[in-house]
């Protein structure tokens, strides 16, 4: 809210005099969207940045807004830095309240602001705050932008995969998570694999961070420099905006998954992982077994093939095409092909032609990242942008203990990606073709995408478990800018 003098004039759309706090003040509309008025000195809400909504009450209009936490303002709460106002106005007679009603709705609505959402609250994930999170630090903003909400709490992995593959999607303007980036990745999934994805995926996606890494919502803030709070994403869906978001296509066979945030096969998948039996720390258990992962350091036998972004084809040596992927048998292709039918099967570019690198094994670390966070204090890949249609693709070879454990503590800022043991470049399409390990060739890795296990090998963390993928070659390609996200600017 501004205090000071005005640096311009802008036209008005509505000027008059109202009552304040008993008082007769001047109070004018302008074409910037603003509310000026004069009490003790000049001051100002912008419509587009810092007003919700307003609501008719009686003979006086309030209008309800979010500004920064200032000392000595009056407000209904504080999260974030953020605090809630209303400033409460009556016009002077019955025709001037239907024309400031008016007005102010037109160019609310002049916005494209959502007024209709879904609502996903998985309780289950993170530290199991999402539904507190929801009732305090979501709900309150909805209510006060007069948005209109349906309101699903999750009770099992694929729920909401399966809402968003069945919805209507003329009834919602938009879908929001409140939960970690899993959600996300479901409903991602849900909407592509209909039968009108194209249509499915131009839907809204917006995240409330209530999980264990944030991964996606961390990118979207940060990338304006807003902390990583509820009421800061709950506000980027609230104004509107809009941003588009690369999605991978991960095919094996004809079982195909689709990701949004990133894959990683090594040290990272297995901390990642195998740390879930730790999960009663809370965060602390990432850093916990991460430094066990890293005492008792595993290397993996593989080959990695991938398509270089301009500016990286010197990485690896060249080969060619590896397309039998596309003919590898996943233990689910049965199951995989009667879904995959109905929905989108993936990039149709052509492959075969292009000036492919390979780099062989043994490997410490592979990770793919599609957007700079994996968590709220992992900068996993720094350069990487939400649809320049490419995978920032991070490598790990040779790298003493005492090394790795230097990196590890420099991943919060990005800064790791300068050391000499890591390979950093992006890629338009990618291979893996994971192997056993180095120390015992009898057992295979874990390769995770997006925080799920998406293949295990033999004598690996809760093998027994059956996973969407087998452990062998697979295949990601991008789709830059598929998916739609509601963000800061």
């Amino acid at each position: 809210m501004d205090q000071g003098g005005q640096s311009e004039n802008p036209s008005p759309i509505l000027s008059d005099r109202v009552l304040f706090n008993g008082t007769v003040v001047p109070l004018t509309f302008t074409g910037d969207g603003k509310l000026r008025w004069t009490v003790n000195g000049q001051g100002c809400f912008s419509l587009e940045k810092e007003v919700l909504g307003f609501a008719v009450e009686g003979s006086r209009i309030r209008v309800k807004a979010v500004l920064e936490k200032r000392d000595g303002i009056c407000c209904f709460g504080n999260r974030g830095g953020l605090v809630r106002q209303s400033f409460v106005f009556e016009p002077l007679s019955e025709d001037s309240l239907g024309l400031w009603s008016q007005k102010l709705r037109d160019y609310i609505d002049s916005l494209g602001r959502p007024k209709r959402l879904l609502i996903f609250v998985n309780p289950f994930g993170g530290k199991k705050s999402a539904t507190k999170i929801f009732s305090e630090d979501v709900k309150p903003y909805l209510e006060d932008a007069d948005i209109q909400i349906t309101l699903i709490e999750t009770k099992h992995q694929l729920h909401a995969k399966d809402v968003a593959k069945h919805l209507d999607l003329l009834d919602y303007d938009g879908i929001v998570c409140v939960s970690g980036d899993g959600i996300l990745v479901e409903v991602v999934n849900g909407l592509l694999e209909r039968e009108d994805w194209s249509d499915a995926i131009k839907m809204p996606i917006g995240m409330v961070p209530a999980g264990t890494a944030n991964g996606m919502v961390k990118s979207l803030l940060d990338s304006v420099g807003e902390p990583c709070s509820a009421s800061n994403a709950i506000l980027a869906v609230i104004r509107g905006h809009k941003r588009s978001l690369d999605v991978a296509t991960i095919l094996q066979g004809e079982t195909r998954y689709f990701s949004v945030l990133m894959l990683a096969w090594g040290l990272v998948a297995d901390i990642d992982i195998e740390s879930e039996k730790y999960r009663w720390m809370g965060s602390a258990r990432i850093d916990f077994y991460a430094l066990q992962r890293i005492l008792h350091l595993r290397h993996y036998n593989g080959r990695v093939s991938f398509l270089p972004a301009p500016g990286f084809e010197n990485y690896g040596e060249p080969t060619n095409y590896p397309d039998e992927v596309t003919r590898e048998k996943s233990p689910t292709q049965d199951e995989s092909l009667k879904i995959q039918r109905h929905g989108y099967l993936g990039s149709d570019v052509e492959l075969e032609n292009m000036q492919w690198r390979t780099i062989n094994g043994p490997f410490v670390s592979v990770w793919l990242h599609n957007v700079p966070w994996g968590g709220e204090d992992v900068m996993a890949a720094p350069n990487a942008k939400f649809s320049d249609g490419y995978l920032d693709l991070i490598i790990i070879k040779d790298c003493s203990k005492l090394s790795l454990l230097s990196l590890m503590t420099s991943m919060n800022d990005g800064s790791y990606i300068k050391s000499p043991h890591v390979m950093y470049l992006k890629a338009k399409a990618f291979v893996l073709e994971p192997g056993q390990r180095v120390e015992d060739l009898a057992k295979g890795g874990i390769i995770d995408s997006d925080g799920e296990v998406l293949a295990r090998g033999n004598i690996t963390y809760k093998c027994g478990q059956n996973a969407l993928m087998a452990y062998n070659k697979l295949q990601i390609t991008v789709d830059q800018g598929l998916a739609t996200l509601f963000a800061p600017v």
